[in-house]
């Protein structure tokens, strides 16, 4: 085994300040049902259509007599949530709450605090409490609260459990001849992450301390502006002032993912749970427009969504004299919260959020010159919108801008060196959602190889986090995240060990250093974009006419086809590295699609794809597909018309593509090949503890070998993450991947096969 050798140097380059963070947004459950630690599914009977086509108001709780046991809104708790329960038992009835998942997780000796609103229409009625198992069976002694007023009051007690289930129930008993209403039915465990009330569940809050986050981004995502733009409206925008005081008076609001949102992890919950871990708030607000449903608040009207803005940064920051400060000392916190990054909007596409953004700047800028204000560039790695977003921060001079991808491993060991070229005077890059579309250790050990790049990169990007951060388990919306968890258990991925490792050692600046023989780059798949081409259905039916393919030698004409929504048919084949495909497509129904040209199969499982209306009928993309993942390169926005016929032409060169349609320039993109460099590596110094990190990652199969020729690491420790390609955790089984923590004895440190490592220096080792 040839070894590398590591010479460190004593050039100290760019701070990495807050370099690498947490993303948190409410998908797959991961507040209601998941971080919040609530365990009543329902709790103020709000579920409805506009969130789930399946909900109704009862959803999640049984009724024993439904006719006895009705949910009604003329008489409300409050205004915001108007539902409540109107119980008039014409027999004894029961109400039960079947919580998340399979139900409550509920331990023996552990405190559960249980409370309601209740008003009685005829005098004192007995509401007997019971915490049950599936089977109905008491696993804490049952209480009786009664219900006197005539006025809407809340009631609490304090459960302890005998035993313990993961199927638990909450169970409400009324006797014959009761009437009364009820709302706001509600269960948490006393011990909660830091003991707060209304606030997180311990485990998760745990497992996200121990990542060391740098800074928290919150609260989305595509469910800040997907809404409409009236703040009370049921279906609005996130607008943060619906998230803070009372819970029952938070309205519950559609969350985009498909699932009701309680708002009882708001926006006060969110300014504690980052300082209780450690990490800076970035808070995402809308920017008055919504590119999913083309929602813009007119310019003009723009005042209440700048005051929105100002307002949040008075609410984290200012002293209790300002009218928010005083609000936030009023809910328990008179100390500012220390906000220093504020970005507007999420994955904007279209002008018409570039529009708007300007007046946010310069009015955020002009009362908080110090915020750190971001800018978005949508939700594709290149492309038209991208390169709109780019020019919009330039333009009014950002501090950072907001890039999101998800792509194959490929696509990562390709861009190794995207950042390389960024400007490092202009505004810097924020990494804001991005992820390898797996959760097996390869996956991981390519995103750590990643991250090296943004590290050395440091000058250029500001900041990054992978996304997204919690699912739980019964609840999926997207396919890979970085915790997964139950009612009851944790289970951390293998790609949250390379989190934790970067965020960890990361360091607050990068160091310049030598490794001398240095094996050369393997490149890989770097031949000419060539093969089988076919036409694909995406959800609509298309025709295409008039197919010619052109490879400078002849021309070669292809029958009109006619694809219906996933049909493929296979047109031909071309083995000439220079060609042309011109074709006539016409999409012939109204369904929310397009349609894909696809070219370049070699492989059964690999083709590049020319995306003609995807997403929703928004975008033409080139793609490449390869087995289950697929990478989007570059996308404009473009859309098809029913009935229209578009000419369109595709030029490959090598790997170099082109799309044009009636004779405009659409996509440019040059498909870089795959490189595996032999390691990826980078060392960086930490200020506050006198350390020296060197990370290393080897995201190849066979071991490799570094001489340390210095001193600095001498009495040292290696941290270092390996495993088999494919492995990955998974809910009882968290450890399918070796970590250790050792001494580094000598002067050759080892990367095994697919390991991420970080050689720590002794603490205290010298000051700068």
């Amino acid at each position: 085994m040839n070894s590398s050798q590591l010479v460190p140097g004593t050039k100290f380059g760019a701070a990495l300040n807050d370099l690498f963070g947490i993303f948190f947004e409410d998908i797959n459950h991961a507040a209601d049902g998941g971080l919040y630690a609530e365990m009543v599914q329902n709790r103020s009977f709000e579920f409805a259509p506009i969130d789930n086509d399946a909900y109704q108001p009862t959803t999640a709780w049984q009724l024993s007599d439904p006719t006895s046991l009705k949910v009604d809104d003329k008489d409300p708790l409050n205004t915001k949530n108007r539902h409540y329960l109107e119980v008039n038992a014409r027999q004894d009835v029961e109400l039960t709450n079947l919580g998340f998942n399979q139900g409550m997780y509920l331990e023996a000796g552990k405190k559960y605090h249980f409370s309601f609103f209740a008003k009685t229409l005829n005098g004192q009625k007995d509401v007997n409490v019971h915490l049950t198992d599936k089977a109905g069976d008491d696993v804490a002694v049952p209480t009786v609260i009664p219900v006197e007023s005539h006025q809407w009051l809340k009631y609490t007690l304090t459960f302890v459990g005998d035993r313990t289930t993961t199927e638990g129930r909450l169970t409400l008993k009324f006797e014959q001849g009761t009437h009364l209403l009820i709302d706001m039915i509600s269960l948490f465990p006393d011990d909660t992450f830091n003991h707060r009330q209304n606030y997180v569940r311990k485990d998760l809050g745990e497992a996200l301390k121990a990542l060391h986050p740098k800074f928290l981004r919150f609260p989305g995502g595509c469910l800040v502006h997907d809404g409409q733009l009236d703040p009370d409206d049921r279906g609005a925008m996130y607008r943060w002032k619906n998230s803070i005081g009372a819970v029952e008076q938070r309205p519950a609001r559609r969350n985009n993912w498909g699932y009701n949102q309680t708002l009882g992890l708001g926006y006060f919950e969110y300014f504690e749970l980052s300082e209780d871990i450690g990490a800076k708030p970035l808070p995402v607000l809308p920017g008055g427009y919504d590119p999913h449903h083309d929602r813009e608040a007119p310019i003009d009207q723009l005042g209440e969504w700048i005051d929105d803005a100002l307002d949040l940064i008075e609410f984290a920051n200012g002293s209790t004299d300002t009218k928010w400060g005083k609000i936030r000392a009023n809910l328990g916190h008179p100390k500012p919260f220390h906000l220093e990054y504020l970005a507007i909007g999420n994955e904007e596409v279209g002008q018409a959020f570039f529009d708007r953004y300007p007046y946010f700047h310069k009015a955020i800028k002009a009362k908080y010159p110090d915020i750190k204000l971001i800018n978005t560039a949508g939700p594709f790695a290149a492309g038209k919108e991208f390169d709109r977003g780019w020019q919009s921060a330039r333009e009014n001079h950002s501090d950072l801008v907001d890039e999101h991808y998800y792509m194959d491993p490929e696509w990562f060991l390709a861009n190794q060196h995207r950042y390389d070229s960024y400007d490092p005077k202009g505004p810097k890059a924020f990494l804001g959602e991005y992820a390898s579309k797996a959760n097996q250790w390869y996956n991981a050990v390519v995103e750590a190889s990643y991250m090296i790049g943004l590290e050395r990169n440091a000058d250029k990007v500001g900041l990054a986090c992978y996304a997204p951060l919690f699912c739980n388990v019964d609840y999926e919306n997207w396919g890979t995240d970085l915790i997964y968890f139950d009612q009851k258990e944790v289970s951390p991925t293998v790609n949250y060990f390379v989190q934790q490792l970067f965020m960890k050692y990361q360091g607050t600046d990068n160091v310049a250093y030598q490794l001398k023989d240095l094996p050369k780059a393997k490149v890989v798949d770097d031949q000419p974009i060539v093969g089988k081409f076919f036409v694909q259905g995406d959800k609509a039916r298309a025709k295409f006419e008039n197919i010619v393919l052109d490879d400078g030698q002849q021309k070669q004409k292809f029958a009109s086809q006619i694809v219906d929504h996933e049909e493929k048919v296979e047109l031909g084949s071309t083995d000439a590295t220079n060609y042309t495909i011109t074709f006539d497509v016409t999409k012939t129904d109204q369904d929310s699609k397009g349609t894909h040209f696809c070219f370049g199969q070699q492989e059964s499982d690999k083709w590049f794809v020319w995306i003609l209306g995807g997403w929703a009928n928004t975008d033409s993309m080139v793609r490449v597909h390869h087995g289950k993942a697929d990478s989007d390169w570059t996308q404009t926005t473009w859309s098809m018309a029913k009935g229209r016929t578009y000419h369109c032409k595709l030029v490959v060169d090598d790997r170099h593509v082109q799309t044009f349609i009636d004779g405009q320039l659409i996509n440019d993109v040059v498909i870089t090949p795959t490189v595996i460099e032999p390691m990826y590596t980078n060392m960086t110094y930490n200020r506050n503890t006198n350390q020296y990190y060197f990370k290393a990652v080897n995201v190849t199969g066979q071991p490799k070998e570094i001489t340390v020729d210095s001193e600095r690491f001498a009495n040292g420790s290696v941290y270092q993450l390996s495993g088999r390609p494919d492995a990955e955790n998974h809910l009882g089984a968290n450890n399918q991947i070796e970590r250790r923590n050792v001494p580094f004895s000598g002067h050759q440190l080892i990367l095994p096969p697919y390991s991420v490592s970080a050689l720590v220096s002794a603490k205290q080792f010298g000051t700068r």
